[in-house]
C-alpha cells in the first residue's frame, strides 16, 4: 500500500462519521484497502457511514470487515449484481443500527451543515414510514401560515470526514468534480475531506475561467493522494468504465461467511482470489 494513501487514512479514526459517495460519483476505491488495514489495527472502528446518498461496495467491505457501526443511506445496492450482501446479513443480525432516510432527506442535511443552520424543511417525508422510524426527525407546523401546515425539519449532517475520488487534482489541492455537486456537499459539510485523484497536475485548475467552475478549491480539502485507476471496479466520469463481473463476483462470494472472508483476504492481499 502506498504511504500516500496511508498518509491520508490516517486521519480517520474510531467512532468517526464518515461521509461516502454514490457510485457513479467518484467512489475512492483505492483507499479502502489501506482504510481496513489502518482501522483494523486499532481493533475495529465503529465508524457511522453515511452514504451521500446511496451505498454500496465500499461500505459493504467496511461493513464485512467489521468496522461499521452504523449507517445512514437511502439504499444499499450493488448495482447489475444485486444487493449489498453483507449490509444484508449485518442489519439482520442486528450488527450495526440502519437509520433508513431518503435521498433529499440527506442532501437537505448536507445543506443545512453547509449553511451553518441546525436543520432545513421538507415537506416530502409528511406521512411517510420513513418519518415515523426517525424520531430525530421533528415535525412541526409552519411558523408562516395561518392555517395548519405541517412540515419535517432534517437536522444538519455533522461529519468528520468526507472521502472521494476525482478525475483530476492540482498540487495546491484543487480538484475537479465536473457537474457531481454532491461531492462539493461532502466536502462543505465535513471537517475533513479526504480525496484520491487520477493524477495530480503542477499546473492550477483554477487558471482557467471556463474549467474553474467545476472545481472544488483548496479551501475545502484536506490532503490529495494520486491514485490511478483508484475508483475501480467502479467507474469514474469520463476516464473508465466499471467492472460489473467484479461485482458479480463479489456478490456471489459475500453472500456466505467464508465466501467474504476469502474474497477480503485475497483483496487485503492485492490479488484476484
Amino acid at each position: 500500500m502506498s504511504e500516500a494513501l496511508m498518509r491520508l487514512v490516517r486521519h480517520v479514526r474510531p467512532g468517526m462519521r464518515v461521509l461516502l459517495p454514490v457510485d457513479y460519483a467518484g467512489v475512492a476505491m483505492a483507499l479502502t484497502r489501506p482504510l481496513i488495514a489502518h482501522l483494523s489495527a486499532q481493533g475495529g472502528a465503529g465508524l457511522h457511514l453515511i452514504c451521500v446518498p446511496t451505498g454500496g461496495l465500499q461500505a459493504d467491505l467496511l461493513i464485512g470487515a467489521g468496522l461499521v457501526a452504523s449507517i445512514e443511506t437511502s439504499a444499499m445496492s450493488l448495482g447489475e449484481a444485486g444487493g449489498a450482501p453483507q449490509f444484508n446479513q449485518a442489519v439482520k443480525e442486528g450488527r450495526i443500527a440502519l437509520r433508513d432516510a431518503t435521498c433529499p432527506a440527506i442532501h437537505a442535511g448536507l445543506m443545512a451543515a453547509q449553511k451553518g443552520v441546525p436543520f432545513l424543511p421538507m415537506r416530502g417525508l409528511i406521512g411517510s414510514d420513513v418519518l415515523r422510524h426517525r424520531p430525530d426527525w421533528k415535525v412541526i407546523d409552519n411558523p408562516l401560515s395561518d392555517t395548519p401546515d405541517p412540515i419535517a425539519l432534517i437536522p444538519a449532517i455533522q461529519a468528520d470526514v468526507a472521502i472521494f475520488h476525482v478525475p483530476l487534482a492540482d498540487r495546491d489541492g484543487n480538484v475537479r468534480i465536473g457537474r457531481r455537486r454532491e461531492l462539493a456537499a461532502m466536502a462543505y459539510a465535513a471537517k475533513t475531506t479526504l480525496v484520491t485523484a487520477e493524477k495530480i497536475t503542477e499546473t492550477s485548475l483554477l487558471s482557467d475561467e471556463v474549467s474553474a467552475a467545476g472545481v472544488l478549491p483548496a479551501l475545502y480539502v484536506t490532503e490529495v493522494a494520486e491514485a490511478r485507476e483508484g475508483a475501480r471496479p467502479y467507474g469514474l466520469w469520463g476516464q473508465y468504465s466499471g467492472d460489473t463481473q467484479e461485482l458479480i463476483r463479489y456478490a456471489k462470494m459475500a453472500r456466505s461467511p467464508q465466501g467474504f472472508a476469502d474474497y477480503l483476504a485475497g483483496y487485503m492481499g492485492g490479488a484476484a482470489v
